[in-house]
């Protein structure tokens, strides 16, 4: 009897009408216990329990169970519990318990950021005074210690970007710039540890007597450094060549070549049978990109040059409207190999010696037509090598994003109708000239860059807005819409989150075209 005393004290404690504490389950559905929302459950003066008694060994279950005093037998007792538990364990002091802490970690993220962002802008403030002459990059990146402490919709971004250029083709992560970059800042910030690495790895590379093309297209596809783009630009499009001491005599034997073109048909650009060919060019560079550039005259008339040189040696395809503009990126990045000047828009180009311009005249009409040797057949009469890229990014839209296609569809936009100057422009009339430069570090990277990893990087420029798409309900709508993207604050760090994705595209689709065929 002592013993069934003993046991009848452990589990149903005489003086309390609920049989004991409720131990809380911890997981997915409930939250840490919190005596202040479910103080109810505990009863003032509560005793722990005591010691149980050691049961004498019974023979049967039927034995056992007849000994045992079960705590949750059906009783008023028990129901009272239920109710308390379903009182104040219910989803709204879950949601709310929550909610409050998702509150209190954004307020403590965004103090975070802004000391973070008012520690940058006292770093900047003195480097401009240290530096304030000196040449430097113009490319600010975030390190991944102050990626850790920026506020947690950054921190999504960045860990999405990051994940996906861990797949890219590359031995290193490429660094990604922070938000928009200023390109009219007056104050030029140093270079961060990152990139200051990254530079010295090209500047070794470069600096063999034989440069290795295949590892400068896998260090190049993350982006390349400023100061070395020139020469890198010149490497990747076949332009010089590997072997350092063949590099200067075959500058000079190309410039030869191209200012003796310049002599033999530059004159002609009046004659009846080029007349039309060069009034084309001379009205569509003034609508080129950057504005300040092409206002430039000197630009102007090397622009000219170029272009009617271009069309005179290639009459199967002639001047098409949209070549001007593959001209501007190359000649803009071998104006900075001369220049100390960060902003090359603004830069008056006429100040640089004549020899100098020759020859940035002579290398940008060469590697663009190293570029256009791969995509002609866009530029050719009917231009059908656009018509089957537009095609083709269709099927691929349609089976990447059906609900976007299908959109599209039922508001009778054509693909044609926004796509063909993504493909005749290479998208620089989509993204501003620091953004276009950048893709093209990773098109010259790629193997058939411009002629075929450009589609994918279509597709995945069409679904980064699919969500503004799927909500314009008109077809008019629709059109401005595709034709005006805003990107105008675009940097570098959206430019890689869209090359990854366009290669995460490129990798499932590429060796299998017929898995986008309907």
């Amino acid at each position: 009897m002592a013993s069934d005393g003993a046991r009848k004290q452990f589990w149903k404690r005489s003086g309390a009408k609920v049989p004991g504490s409720i131990q809380h389950v911890y997981g997915a559905q409930h939250p840490p216990f919190d005596p202040l929302l479910h103080g109810t459950l505990i009863k003032p003066g509560s005793k722990p329990p005591t010691t149980p008694v050691k049961l004498k060994k019974v023979s049967t279950f039927q034995e056992f169970e007849s000994n045992t005093s079960d705590a949750w037998d059906l009783g008023d007792d028990d129901d009272e519990l239920l109710a308390i538990a379903a009182e104040n364990l219910n989803t709204e002091v879950v949601m709310e318990t929550a909610h409050k802490v998702i509150q209190n970690h954004s307020k403590l993220q965004e103090q975070h950021k802004f000391q973070e962002e008012h520690l940058q802008e006292e770093k900047q403030v003195e480097s401009a005074e240290l530096t304030s002459i000196k040449y430097v990059d113009n490319r600010l990146v975030k390190s991944v210690s102050e990626g850790d402490t920026s506020g947690s919709s950054d921190n999504v971004s960045e860990s999405s970007s990051m994940q996906r250029s861990q797949s890219l083709p590359q031995t290193c992560t490429p660094p990604l710039v922070s938000g928009t970059v200023d390109f009219n800042a007056s104050v030029t910030p140093a270079l961060t540890e990152r990139e200051a690495s990254r530079l010295d790895k090209f500047k070794q590379l470069l600096a063999g007597p034989n440069t290795d093309l295949e590892e400068l297209r896998k260090l190049s596809w993350s982006g390349i450094p400023k100061r070395v783009r020139p020469v890198a630009w010149k490497l990747l499009s076949g332009y010089l060549p590997a072997n350092v001491d063949r590099r200067e005599s075959t500058l000079k034997r190309k410039r030869k070549e191209y200012f003796a073109f310049v002599e033999q048909y530059y004159d002609s650009r009046n004659d009846e049978n080029h007349q039309d060919t060069y009034r084309q060019i001379h009205i569509d560079i003034p609508r080129m990109s950057p504005e300040v550039l092409r206002l430039q005259p000197k630009v102007t008339e090397i622009f000219e040059r170029i272009l009617f040189i271009w069309a005179i040696r290639h009459p199967a395809s002639g001047y098409v409207q949209g070549i001007n503009d593959l001209v501007t990126p190359f000649f803009v990045v071998f104006v900075c190999e001369y220049i100390e000047e960060e902003e090359v828009e603004n830069f008056d180009v006429s100040s640089l010696p004549e020899e100098v311009l020759q020859n940035i005249e002579a290398d940008s009409y060469w590697c663009m037509s190293k570029l256009l040797d791969g995509i002609q057949d866009n530029y050719t009469f009917a231009q059908p090598g656009i018509q089957k890229k537009v095609k083709m990014l269709e099927e691929l839209v349609s089976r990447i994003d059906e609900q976007v296609h299908r959109h599209l569809d039922q508001h009778e936009v054509k693909y044609l109708q926004f796509a063909f100057r993504w493909m005749n422009n290479l998208l620089m009339r989509e993204v501003p000239l620091h953004c276009t430069i950048r893709l093209w570090d990773t098109y010259q990277s790629e193997p058939e860059g411009f002629s075929h990893f450009h589609l994918y990087v279509c597709a995945a420029f069409l679904v980064r807005w699919r969500k503004e798409i799927l909500e314009e309900k008109d077809f008019q709508e629709l059109l401005i819409f595709l034709q005006n993207l805003p990107t105008v604050h675009w940097g570098d760090e959206e430019i890689s989150v869209l090359l990854a994705e366009a290669y995460r595209l490129k990798f499932a689709f590429a060796d299998a075209p017929n898995h986008y065929k309907k």
